[in-house]
């Protein structure tokens, strides 16, 4: 039996209510969000998942319930071998999950990144604060009603910002879609958005 499959049936004997989750990699399991300590711990100290490689979420869009979703990525390091957990934010108003920090204290920062990009809060974070944006920031940048041109926006610093009158503008992110050309340089082949009227303005001399 595989190091995933045992995780599996280990999963399925202590939490009954957990359900194989569609995946073309790695196995992975959707968790009821009350029971993912648990369950994060079970995988880390009864199945050898003891690197957590990346906490992040999935905004489904407004229109849909569960909107959030928060995904764990866990490594065995001794077995070699991957395990995803997902878990649905049940109120998408004000979406919650509980933190990993108690069992992985590298769980810091990827919760604190996923709060900054998504607004979701992690309960029990010792320091729950956003770590791209500006406190203040008015809005989650992955959440899919954030534009990808970005949004006008005063900064609390002037020496990082361009004065645009009474505003303060941030340069956004350039238009999309983003394209990479195949094969050749790498520098010719690092992805760029089609759409490069920001760049070009900014190129112009003064």
């Amino acid at each position: 039996m595989t190091a995933t499959a045992a995780a599996a049936t280990v999963l399925k004997e202590k939490f009954p209510q957990i359900t194989g989750r569609e995946s073309l990699d790695w196995p992975a399991f959707n968790v009821p969000g009350d029971q993912v300590p648990a369950v994060l711990q079970c995988l880390r100290d009864e199945c050898a998942f003891d690197l957590l490689v990346d906490v992040t979420a999935v905004d489904w869009s407004a229109g849909k319930s569960p909107r959030f979703t928060v995904v764990w990525h866990l490594l065995s390091t001794t077995r070699h071998t991957y395990v995803r957990v997902a878990a649905d934010c049940t109120d998408d108003a004000r979406p919650s999950m509980p933190s990993a920090t108690g069992l992985w204290p590298g769980a810091n920062w990827h919760e604190r990144e996923t709060y900054d990009m998504f607004g979701i809060v992690f309960t029990g974070h010792p320091d729950l604060r956003r770590i791209l944006m500006w406190e203040g920031y008015p809005y989650f940048p992955l959440r899919k009603e954030f534009p990808l041109a970005g949004l006008d926006t005063s900064l609390p610093d002037p020496e990082v910002a361009e004065e645009t009158g009474a505003r303060v503008k941030p340069a956004p992110y350039m238009g999309g879609p983003f394209v990479a050309a195949p094969g050749g340089p790498m520098d010719e082949a690092e992805p760029r958005a089609k759409d490069q009227s920001w760049t070009e303005h900014q190129e112009k001399p003064s």
